[in-house]
């Protein structure tokens, strides 16, 4: 299996719950992905993944200058993409814990 894909499933729970943490922007984003093991995240898959949630409604976008100059994107997360996370977080809860039981037999 492509690690690749599988790596595109979960980005998206990932990226909505560090969004939930507060209005954030890309580069910030990605230092934070990286601080928790993401190290091959890069700009070119992370904001396609960030068009898909704000063309989704699970974020939502505004554009305002930065303190260090150029514009800079802004995203916040919507009710519905709280909804999307808390279902996203259950469904990969039971995901893992059934692979855990088959792959290295934990309860």
């Amino acid at each position: 299996m492509d690690d690749t894909q599988l790596m595109k499933g979960i980005l998206e729970g990932c990226v909505l719950s560090v969004i939930s943490n507060g209005e954030t922007y890309g580069y910030e984003i990605l230092t934070e992905m990286e601080k928790v093991g993401f190290s091959d995240l890069g700009e070119g898959t992370l904001y396609p993944v960030l068009t898909r949630l704000d063309k989704n409604g699970y974020i939502s976008c505004r554009k305002a200058k930065s303190p260090l100059g150029p514009i800079r994107k802004y995203y916040t997360i919507t009710v519905t993409g709280i909804e999307r996370l808390e279902g996203f977080k259950e469904n990969y809860k039971n995901i893992t814990d059934s692979t855990n039981r088959v792959l290295f037999g934990k309860e």
